[in-house]
C-alpha cells in the first residue's frame, strides 16, 4: 500500500478558531518565511498591498484592516518561502529521481530561481539564458505547419493584463486554443447561465449577503476552499437569516465556526452556528433535487390561487422580465415525484421542508461551487437553479440572485480578458478594430480537447502559463502519455510541480514571480489587477523581495515569446507593455467598453465593480428576457448503466480536497476536519456500504472506475474511512483519484470533466 502512516480521528471542534491560528503558525514555521516576508501578511488584500494569490471569495470594498484566512497563508507562506530551488538543485537530481517524490516532496523545495532546459542525455534540467529560451519556444511554434498545432494553458492565478497579453500573442499567432482552469471548474456555470440570465457571471455583490434573509449553498466547502465566506456567513447567522447547506458531505465548516476576527468567541472558546438545515443529495442528484423543489413551488401557487391567498410565483417578474414560462410549468406538471425522489436522493418530507424555506424567503442567495459544475449534466442543473430563482424574482433584486463561488483568485478575469476557446464574433471584431490583424474566427481545443490531440500528434507545442496541467487533469496515465509526445512543452511557474516533469522532447521551465512580489519594469513598480467572483476589478502590488534576481513577471515572459515569435509582425508594441503595465489597461479599454478609465477607476481603494447586465434585470439573451429552459431527467446515463451491470456494489465517487490542498498544491497531509492526519489516500464511505461489501472501516481497497471504452482505469491502495455521505457515494482525494475520470466523460454542453460523479467498483487492495 502507498501509505500505512496517519490516522483518522473525528474532528469536533468549530471551523478556524485557535486550529486555523495553529496552522498559520505551522506553515510559516515550515516554509521559512522571513521576518520581513511576515510582515507581508499585514499588507494582503489592503489597498496599498496585494491581492491574496489563493480564491477568489471578495473582500469587503477590498480595504479592510487585517483580513486573510489560513488558505490565504498557506498561499502567501508557500509563495514566501525561503527554500529554494536551484540549478544546484537540478545538477543533484534526475528527471526519473523527481518523479518517484510524491506532490507535496515536490511542493516542498521551494521557489524556483532559474530559466532551465530538460538535457535528455543527462535526464536532468539544466540552465538555459533568457534569450536562448524565447529563441527556442520562437523556433518551435514558427516551425509548425498550422498554428493549431500549439495550445496555450492558462491558470486562474494570471492578471488581467498577462492574460490579456497572452491572449493578443496567441491570436496574433493564429489560434484559439486556450485550454484553461475554467473548461474544468466553472464552465458549465458560464455556459449555463448565458441561455438563462444572459451572461455566465454571479448576480450579487458582497453587499447582497447584509441584506439576504435565506442562503442556499449547493456544493460548497468554505471552510477548506474559500473560508473568508465563512466570515460573511457568520454575520448573516447572526442576524437570523437561514442558511441551508446543500451537499453530500456534512462538512464541519457549515456546522459550527469561531471567526479569528472576533476576540470575543476566540476568548471564550464559543462559535457561531450556520446551517440550520443540512439537505445531502446523492451525487448527481442536484438536478432533480433543485426540480423538485420547483415542482413543489408551483404546486404551492397553485394552491394558493385555488384558495384565493397571496401567490407564491412572482407573477409581476415572470410577466415582465422572462419567457418561456407556461413550457417550462407544464414540464414541471408532468414530472413524477417518485422519480424526482428517487434521482436526487431525497425523501419528499426534506424536499417540501427546503421548498419552505425558499418559499418564505423575501430575499434569497443561491450560492454554488464544483458540487453543481463536474456532472454529466451540470449545465441543465445550473439553468434549472436559474429557473427555480426566477419562480420567485430572486434575481435582479437586493440580497437576492444567483452566486457562483469560483476557485483560484482571477479565473473569472481571465475569462474575461479573452482566454476563451470559444470567442464572441463580436469580441474578435473589436480585436481586429483595435490591433490590426484579423484573429482566427473558428473555436478552439479546450482542456479535454487540447488532451486528446496531443495524444493523437494533433498539437505538438504546449505552454503552460501557471498551473499543474499534468495533475489537474483526467485520465492521469493518458495525459501524462499525451505531454510526453509533444515536441516542446513550457511552464511558466513559481514552484516545481509534476507537470514540469512530464516533459515533451524539449521542455523549458520558465520562473516567474509571484504576486507578494515586487514587480519593477523599467525602473517603477507596477502593479496587476484581477476580477473576484462577485465582478470587483481591483489592483494589487507585491511587497517582496524577489525570490531570485533571475525571475521575470509573467507579463515579461509573455511580452519576450512574443517578441521573439512574432518580431515586427503586426506592430504590436511588445517591449512597451513589459515596462509600464498601464499600457496594457489603456489597450484592455479599447477592447472591452465596460473597463473605461481603467487606470483612474482602479486606482481608487477598492477599484470597480464591472457591470453585470442581469444584476440589473437587462437580459443579454436572444429573446431580450430572462429565458426559462425545461430539462428532462435523462435517464440513459453511465452511471444507471454500470449500475445496471454491478448492482449495488456500483459505486459513485467525487473528488475532493483536503483541507492541506489548494487545487492540486498539497501543503501538508491533514485534512482536521474531517479527522484525517497524516494520510491523503482514504476512501470516504457509508458504514452500510462498508458492510454491504464486507468489509470494515480501516481495510485497504483498490479502485476502478467502470466505463465502456475497454481502458482500465485503476488507482490502488486506499483506507476506508466511515462517514456521513449518502449510501451509494464515496469521496476521495484529487488528484490522486484523478486517474479514475474518463477523458471522454464531461459534462455535456460545457467539457467539464464529471469529477463529482464517477461509477467505480472498491475491491480489498492487493498488497504491492
Amino acid at each position: 500500500m502507498a501509505e500505512t502512516k496517519g490516522r483518522i480521528e473525528p474532528y469536533h471542534h468549530p471551523a478556524a478558531g485557535w486550529g486555523a491560528l495553529k496552522y498559520v503558525a505551522i506553515n510559516l514555521f515550515k516554509e521559512r518565511v522571513s521576518g520581513v516576508n511576515y510582515k507581508s501578511l499585514f499588507a494582503q488584500n489592503q489597498p496599498d498591498g496585494f491581492d491574496c494569490p489563493g480564491c477568489a471569495w471578495p473582500d469587503r470594498e477590498h480595504a479592510s484592516t487585517f483580513e486573510f484566512c489560513e488558505n490565504g497563508v498557506k498561499a502567501v507562506a508557500a509563495e514566501s518561502t525561503s527554500k529554494r530551488v536551484t540549478p544546484e538543485f537540478f545538477a543533484a537530481h534526475t528527471v526519473t529521481e523527481l518523479l518517484q517524490q510524491s506532490d507535496y516532496e515536490l511542493e516542498q523545495h521551494g521557489r524556483l530561481t532559474h530559466p532551465m532546459l530538460y538535457d535528455p542525455v543527462g535526464d536532468k534540467y539544466a540552465p538555459v539564458a533568457w534569450a536562448e529560451a524565447f529563441k527556442l519556444i520562437a523556433d518551435e511554434l514558427n516551425a509548425l505547419d498550422d498554428p493549431n498545432q500549439a495550445a496555450f494553458y492558462t491558470s486562474g492565478r494570471a492578471s488581467n493584463e498577462a492574460a490579456f497579453l497572452y491572449q493578443l500573442f496567441v491570436r496574433a499567432y493564429g489560434t484559439n486554443n486556450f485550454p484553461d482552469c475554467s473548461n474544468m471548474c466553472h464552465e458549465a456555470t458560464s455556459r449555463g447561465l448565458p441561455g438563462t440570465v444572459g451572461i455566465g457571471k454571479g448576480t450579487v455583490t458582497l453587499d447582497d449577503f447584509e441584506h439576504a434573509d435565506t442562503l442556499l449553498i449547493f456544493g460548497q466547502n468554505p471552510a477548506t476552499n474559500h473560508p473568508r465566506m465563512l466570515g460573511e456567513l457568520r454575520e448573516c447567522a447572526r442576524r437570523g437569516a437561514t442558511i441551508v447547506s446543500i451537499n453530500p458531505l456534512r462538512e464541519r465548516g457549515l456546522e459550527r465556526f469561531a471567526s479569528p476576527q472576533h476576540p470575543v468567541e476566540m476568548l471564550t472558546m464559543s462559535s457561531t452556528p450556520i446551517s440550520s438545515m443540512f439537505i445531502q443529495p446523492k451525487l448527481g442528484g442536484d438536478f432533480a433535487l433543485i426540480k423538485a423543489l420547483a415542482k413543489r413551488v408551483l404546486e404551492m401557487d397553485d394552491r394558493a390561487v385555488l384558495i384565493g391567498v397571496r401567490r407564491v410565483l412572482d407573477i409581476d417578474f415572470i410577466d415582465e422580465h422572462t419567457t418561456g414560462f407556461a413550457e417550462f410549468a407544464r414540464d414541471l406538471r408532468a414530472e413524477k415525484w417518485a422519480l424526482l425522489e428517487e434521482e436526487s436522493g431525497v425523501p419528499r418530507s426534506q424536499i417540501e421542508a427546503l421548498a419552505d424555506v425558499f418559499m418564505r424567503g423575501e430575499r434569497v442567495i443561491a450560492t454554488w461551487g464544483m458540487g453543481l459544475t463536474q456532472h454529466k449534466h451540470s449545465v441543465p442543473t445550473i439553468q434549472m437553479l436559474s429557473n427555480l430563482m426566477m419562480m420567485r424574482g430572486q434575481i435582479g433584486r437586493q440580497g437576492a440572485g444567483l452566486c457562483p463561488v469560483r476557485g483560484h483568485s482571477n479565473v473569472q478575469g481571465d475569462r474575461t480578458m479573452g482566454i476563451e476557446e470559444q470567442p464572441a464574433q463580436a469580441f474578435l471584431d473589436r480585436m481586429e478594430r483595435v490591433f490590426g490583424f484579423v484573429p482566427p474566427r473558428h473555436h478552439g481545443y479546450d482542456v479535454v480537447a487540447t488532451i486528446g490531440a496531443m495524444a493523437e500528434g494533433k498539437v505538438k507545442v504546449f505552454v503552460g502559463l501557471g498551473g499543474n496541467f499534468a495533475m489537474a487533469t483526467p485520465d492521469t496515465p493518458l495525459t501524462f502519455n499525451a505531454l510526453q509526445s509533444c515536441e516542446l512543452t513550457v511552464h511558466i511557474a513559481t514552484k516545481l510541480n509534476r507537470s514540469h516533469l512530464i516533459h515533451g522532447r524539449k521542455a523549458l521551465i520558465l520562473p516567474t514571480l509571484g504576486r507578494t512580489e515586487i514587480d519593477m519594469q523599467a525602473g517603477a513598480p507596477q502593479g496587476v489587477t484581477v476580477e473576484d467572483s462577485m465582478s470587483m476589478v481591483h489592483i494589487s502590488f507585491g511587497l517582496n523581495k524577489p525570490a531570485s534576481p533571475d525571475l521575470l513577471s509573467e507579463i515579461a515572459i509573455v511580452a519576450r515569446m512574443a517578441e521573439a515569435t512574432l518580431g515586427e509582425r503586426y506592430q504590436l508594441k511588445w517591449k512597451d507593455y513589459r515596462d509600464d503595465y498601464a499600457l496594457i489597461r489603456d489597450d484592455i479599454e479599447k477592447v472591452f467598453d465596460d473597463f473605461y478609465d481603467y487606470n483612474a477607476r482602479v486606482a481608487k481603494p477598492g477599484g470597480f465593480h464591472l457591470k453585470v447586465a442581469s444584476r440589473e434585470r437587462e437580459w443579454a439573451t436572444a429573446s431580450g428576457k430572462a429565458q426559462f429552459v425545461p430539462h428532462k431527467i435523462a435517464l440513459d446515463t453511465p452511471i444507471r448503466r454500470a449500475r445496471a451491470r454491478h448492482g449495488e456494489r456500483l459505486l459513485v465517487m467525487m473528488t475532493t480536497r483536503s483541507h492541506d490542498q489548494y487545487n492540486t498544491t498539497i501543503y501538508a497531509l491533514d485534512d482536521r476536519y474531517r479527522g484525517v492526519f497524516g494520510m491523503r489516500r482514504v476512501i470516504f464511505i457509508n458504514q452500510a456500504d462498508i458492510d454491504m461489501l464486507g468489509m470494515k472501516a480501516g481495510d485497504w481497497v483498490d479502485v476502478q472506475s467502470v466505463w465502456d471504452d475497454g481502458v482500465e482505469r485503476r488507482a490502488d491502495g486506499f483506507m476506508l474511512v466511515a462517514y456521513d455521505i449518502p449510501r451509494g457515494c464515496i469521496g476521495a482525494y484529487y488528484p490522486e483519484t484523478n486517474p479514475l475520470v474518463p477523458l471522454a466523460s464531461v459534462a455535456d454542453g460545457a467539457g467539464t470533466p464529471t469529477s463529482k460523479s464517477i461509477p467505480v467498483l472498491l475491491t480489498p487492495a492487493v498488497a504491492s
